[in-house]
């Protein structure tokens, strides 16, 4: 089964309009690179071909990534008060033996933007902030194994 991506309505907009672009304008412009590089010759030692042949192979896997998110989304809406950390909210927290917080944006790293941070609400941190309150302490395992302690001081 294919994973949900959650998204708000702008990010999904956003990301159609770059899908758009790319299978269209973005196909026609490596194209005519492709075949104004074929037409310096031989193709064996043709810098410009090979970087229009790379250019393209990347292109066409955002265009595949792309795809998967946007035919397996849901859109989230802005929906109740900021009482408790929900996809989408931007939680300040502090971390244990720290004393400046930090922003985050829960949610797909395809929402970030700006200069927020994104932690995605199935990563061990997102996932313990999921549904916490202004004055929380939240404890999760970091990747290295160890345990840390984040407290909630502001959601948006």
């Amino acid at each position: 089964m294919a994973e949900i991506h959650q998204l708000s309505q702008a990010a999904f907009d956003r990301l159609k309009t770059e899908f758009d672009d790319l299978t269209t304008r973005g196909r026609i412009d490596i194209a005519r690179k492709i075949e104004t590089a074929r037409e310096l010759g031989d193709l064996s030692e043709n810098g410009d071909y090979h970087a229009a042949k790379e250019e393209k192979g990347k292109m066409e896997g955002r265009i595949m990534h792309l795809v998967r998110i946007i035919e397996n989304c849901e859109i989230v809406t802005e929906s109740g008060g900021t009482d408790s950390v929900r996809v989408g909210a931007i939680v300040s927290v502090i971390y244990d033996g720290d004393d400046e917080a930090e922003k985050y944006l829960v949610g797909s790293i395809e929402e970030r933007g700006g200069d927020i941070l994104v932690v995605s609400p199935e990563s061990p941190m997102g996932a313990a902030l999921l549904g916490s309150s202004v004055g929380d302490v939240v404890d999760y395992e970091a990747p290295t194994g160890a345990m840390l302690k984040v407290k909630v001081t502001e959601i948006e």
